[in-house]
């Protein structure tokens, strides 16, 4: 059988976590020191989380920080790459560039 990724959301992904957890929005927004509406938001995505929540969510969840932020991250590209309705080959630009602009910091 193969392997399949299943590929979700970050809200997705975290309403997952916490479900599995066996943890209600309460508990796990009261412990990550937010408000449960906010905690919902990001589930449902339609708030995004901070750098800081991201850390306070994979500390929480006990999850590889870079891997949820990554998570987060691809979905900003994924959105953006929709709503201007561009070509996907944008992202092998988009990776020529970033080892273009990586040489210029380390230059």
């Amino acid at each position: 059988m193969t392997n399949v990724k299943k590929f979700t959301t970050f809200g997705e992904h975290l309403r997952e976590l916490r479900e599995v957890a066996g943890q209600t929005l309460r508990e796990v927004a009261t412990k990550i020191g937010i408000d449960p509406s906010l905690l919902a938001k990001i589930e449902r995505n339609e708030r995004q989380p901070t750098k800081y929540l991201i850390k306070q969510i994979a500390s929480f969840f006990k999850v590889n920080e870079k891997e949820l932020q990554n998570e987060f991250l691809s979905d900003q590209i994924a959105y953006k790459i929709l709503d201007e309705k561009a070509d996907l080959n944008i992202l092998k630009v988009a990776e020529k560039k970033v080892s273009y602009l990586k040489t210029l910091r380390n230059g």
